[in-house]
């Protein structure tokens, strides 16, 4: 089964679905990863429900922080903001479907964190909003 989802990790970051940006966009916020260089930016455009209508990342990096971002934007799309807010490090480990080492799951949380301080209106990104 892990090497299903590996594969679908290889295939997301080589040909990622939602990567791009938005403009205009309604929540854009960026940050990166400094223990390994991974950058990710994440753009929403809203309707008029508060629900995410569209939904592009950018950034570079390692497979699983890039393929992280694209599986992530495409979950919250729908999705209203307060169940934005909701989501934990659980729903995105479970897109990924891999068992991830400490130094990985930086990489993979990345995107999370970034989601989620862009959803809350935040100057900075914090790790505590994914732990």
């Amino acid at each position: 089964m892990d090497d299903l989802y590996r594969e679908l990790i290889i295939d997301r970051y080589r040909n990622p679905q939602f990567k791009g940006s938005l403009d205009p966009h309604d929540i854009s916020f960026e940050d990166d990863n400094p223990l390994c260089g991974d950058h990710i930016r994440i753009d929403l455009r809203l309707d008029g429900d508060d629900r995410v209508a569209e939904a592009a990342f950018d950034g570079k990096g390692c497979a699983i922080s890039q393929a992280s971002a694209d599986l992530l934007v495409e979950s919250v799309i729908g999705k209203t903001m307060d169940e934005v807010r909701a989501m934990t490090r659980e729903d995105l480990l479970e897109l990924l479907g891999l068992e991830l080492g400490p130094v990985r799951i930086k990489c993979a949380l990345l995107s999370l964190k970034v989601l989620k301080a862009g959803a809350y209106g935040l100057g900075e990104a914090s790790d505590d909003l994914v732990e």
